[in-house]
């Protein structure tokens, strides 16, 4: 699910009177076919509550534009409404995160093609699974891999769903090689080069520009914690590795259960930080992917930044070593105070490369006259045992 589901009372009014409220329950087992999502309409209205065709239509789209609604559930949720706030500010429309004629009209320009499509299932699809992922550190440092546990969770990652989404668009179908199932269909990942990462705690939102000032990516995240808050100050990028280990060190890291003794954890797109780590300068912090998609605004980070691990491993094609700056907002400062965004044309992303860096970005301040933020204990494991300038190129072939 994208983010917490507040179900709230539908109240309809009929011939003067209020009708009864529709159990939440109901809502949330609301279930609809993929030709309903292609046949979905937008009637002015605000999104409908709970779970719809039209949602999961909308999500894809904002997906499609590279404004990021985490996973695609269906569901009016959290990471949706925000996905709809970044959306407005990209177009210089008022943000408040309610869908509009507006932001459909804008919506259509990547509405070119079908939002589902058939998959055939391959025997490689089946590969590589496991059992299941432990949580104790030590029982995971015995596995060969933290892999999917099934084939509905990989391709539900594949085409940027949640897994109890592509089951409910599949009903009574197993899952297995030669199977066609209907699924989502996003585009490739976008393309071109980032410069300049801002990073908005108060929306939860992690947004890539080009040297032109020309935003081309923007992702719902998990940033920090209460207790372990990210870090402050602008710095760049450092290392990218794809599909990393996790060595976890008691010495110096958290302690996890009883474990006393140093354990490397094997790579996996359930691991740790998920499929991708972007190092940053600041020691021990990073931008990573994540095990859980569908909880990026429930859970907590330990001062890093989670994004899905889609969107990380898009992020990290984008990224330069030592040429990309990471900007992390102070609290109550947003994107669209430091961007003042006002651009009005339908935002359709920027698939060229970037023209050589003329423009003069905002300024870092000094990495020296920020507060110093505690060290995050997930990302010192990986920071201490990759070399700065560290860079792996993402394997080929793993998107639709």
């Amino acid at each position: 699910m994208t983010g917490p589901v507040f179900p709230a009372l539908i109240v309809t009014l009929m011939l003067g009177l209020l009708a009864p409220a529709a159990p939440a329950r109901a809502q949330e087992d609301r279930r609809f076919t993929a030709a309903e999502i292609e046949a979905a309409q937008y009637d002015g209205a605000t999104l409908p509550e709970g779970r719809s065709a039209l949602t999961a239509k909308v999500q894809l789209l904002l997906d499609r534009s590279g404004t990021s609604p985490g996973v695609i559930d269906g569901f009016k949720g959290g990471m949706s409404q925000s996905a709809i706030k970044a959306f407005e500010r990209r177009a210089g429309l008022p943000m408040d995160g309610v869908m509009d004629p507006h932001v459909w009209n804008l919506l259509q320009a990547f509405a070119e093609r079908p939002v589902t499509q058939n998959y055939t299932i391959t025997e490689a699809d089946a590969q590589g699974l496991v059992a299941a992922i432990p949580t104790d550190f030590a029982e995971k440092a015995q596995m060969e891999s933290m892999g999917y546990t099934s084939v509905a969770e990989r391709l539900a990652e594949r085409f940027h769903m949640d897994e109890r989404f592509i089951q409910m668009l599949n009903p009574g179908i197993d899952f297995v090689p030669g199977a066609t199932i209907q699924v989502m269909a996003p585009n490739p990942p976008i393309r071109g080069e980032v410069t300049r990462i801002i990073i908005d705690k108060e929306n939860r939102r992690v947004a890539g520009y080009n040297a032109r000032g020309v935003m081309l990516v923007d992702y719902p995240a998990t940033i920090g914690s209460s207790a372990t808050p990210s870090p402050v100050g602008t710095h760049n990028i450092a290392t990218v590795a794809i599909n990393p280990n996790y060595t976890y060190n008691p010495a110096v890291n958290f302690q996890q259960g009883d474990n006393d003794r140093k354990l490397v954890i094997p790579p996996g797109p359930n691991g740790p930080v998920g499929t991708v780590w972007i190092g940053l300068t600041k020691p021990t912090y990073g931008i990573h992917g994540t095990p859980t998609p569908s909880q990026l605004f429930r859970n907590q980070s330990m001062g890093c930044v989670r994004l899905t691990n889609w969107d990380a491993e898009e992020l990290a094609r984008l990224v330069q070593i030592g040429g990309t700056t990471v900007e992390f907002l102070d609290p109550g400062v947003t994107i669209a105070d430091v961007t003042g965004v006002t651009r009005t044309e339908p935002p359709v992303p920027d698939l060229a490369l970037p023209e050589p860096a003329a423009d003069a970005l905002a300024t870092p301040a000094p990495e020296a006259m920020q507060p110093e933020a505690p060290q995050d204990a997930l990302g010192e494991a990986l920071g201490a045992a990759l070399p700065e300038g560290f860079v792996m190129p993402l394997p080929e072939g793993n998107q639709p």
